[in-house]
């Protein structure tokens, strides 16, 4: 079984795996990686092995594992594409926002054949079989594993095993544990990151901003915002279908998210910077309504908080390296804890970490041993 590395390795963004045994060669994800210009926006895959793929799985709605789907499609891909109902009702726009304009007629002709899946199915290609399960990153979200009958592979995405929210299917035994390192070894738990920043909202009772994806940390968010709280209102639909996903969420969780979404505050860029903390996407003030409400936000000193990656050459790299912005880390990914449970449940086989600094991975490291920290985008290993 050989295991190229496309994208995401010693790097954050354009996360791609591809995995090719029996037969049959498939990727799983084709995202892009925010910030970056030219050919290395896209996964490091070339034309002949595009045209090779018999199918693309994507994992979830979020632009560094979905953006560059329209640009693979352009380049001659002609397989089969797997997402679950939820990645696909979510494609459209997050392509609209980060992928190429004359890319995307070649999505929406592609996008009408492609194959939904639930998370927990097992899709048969003959020659190799991947499983999948619950990611507790967003609604709809999955891992995979893939097995040929010899060896297995599982490549986690983004998972979150400390979700408050979300739910995750444990990860089976495997070969290779391809990891969300997007961490490193950072062991500060999910319940202290949630008081600070509800400390840090309390003490601005005149409102704030916080930019975030339009799927998964929205619903993290609800969770633990004030009662009275805004958000975008284009994002009251698309935050509406998930919280509507089967069996997404931990015990009643989504009958709580349902009755603070119908109680949340409409905003739109037509009205005045509420006092009141308000949501708009996407996380980075690159693309969507953040665009606007960051900029608005910086001019008029109305408090901002980030709580996610910060991509450089973004608005809110620019806000945070000025102090215009803060940051507090709602986990979203696993911790070094997190990363060690997973490990140790998959039979703490050989493991890459994806997502993540060279420098990150060699931290991990001490935590992980069976960690390749060396492995990059454009390398490959076979098992």
């Amino acid at each position: 079984m050989r295991i190229d590395l496309h994208g995401g390795f010693g790097e954050k963004g354009r996360t791609s795996v591809g995995i090719a045994s029996g037969g049959k060669s498939i990727l799983l994800d084709a995202g892009i990686k925010v910030g970056a210009t030219g050919r290395e926006y896209y996964p490091a895959i070339d034309d002949a092995a595009i045209a090779g793929l018999d199918a693309v799985f994507i994992s979830h709605a979020h632009e560094d594992h979905i953006g560059g789907l329209a640009w693979l499609l352009s380049r001659g891909f002609h397989g089969r594409i797997f997402m679950t109902a939820e990645t696909s009702a979510e494609a459209a726009a997050m392509l609209g926002q980060y992928g190429e304009r004359e890319h995307m007629q070649a999505f929406a002709i592609a996008a009408q054949s492609a194959e939904l899946f639930s998370a927990g199915d097992i899709i048969d290609l003959g020659g190799m079989s991947v499983s999948t399960g619950r990611s507790g990153h967003v609604a709809g979200g999955v891992w995979f594993a893939a097995n040929d009958g010899m060896k297995s592979v599982v490549y986690t995405a983004d998972v979150v095993p400390d979700s408050a929210v979300l739910a995750m299917d444990p990860i089976p035994h495997c070969d290779l544990l391809v990891l969300d390192a997007s961490y490193g070894d950072d062991a500060v738990a999910s319940n202290e990151r949630i008081a600070a920043i509800r400390q840090w909202i309390a003490a601005r009772p005149d409102g704030c901003l916080l930019p975030v994806p339009l799927s998964g940390k929205p619903l993290e968010l609800m969770a633990i915002l004030p009662e009275r709280f805004a958000i975008h209102g284009s994002m009251r639909e698309p935050v509406a279908a998930q919280i509507a996903a089967k069996g997404a969420f931990r015990a009643g969780v989504d009958a709580m998210l349902t009755e603070r979404l119908t109680n949340a505050l409409d905003w739109s860029e037509f009205d005045s910077l509420p006092d009141c903390p308000l949501m708009t996407f996407d996380g980075m003030g690159s693309a969507g309504p953040s665009v606007e409400a960051i900029g608005r936000a910086a001019d008029q000193g109305y408090p901002i908080l980030l709580t996610g990656h910060i991509p450089p050459n973004t608005p809110a790299a620019e806000l945070f390296g000025t102090k215009r912005a803060e940051w507090i880390r709602l986990p979203t990914h696993p911790t070094r804890q997190g990363n060690v449970a997973i490990w140790e449940g998959a039979g703490r086989p050989a493991t890459l970490g994806h997502s993540c600094s060279l420098t990150s991975l060699s931290a991990l490291k001490q935590y992980l041993p069976a960690l390749d920290d060396t492995a990059r985008t454009g390398g490959h290993i076979e098992i």
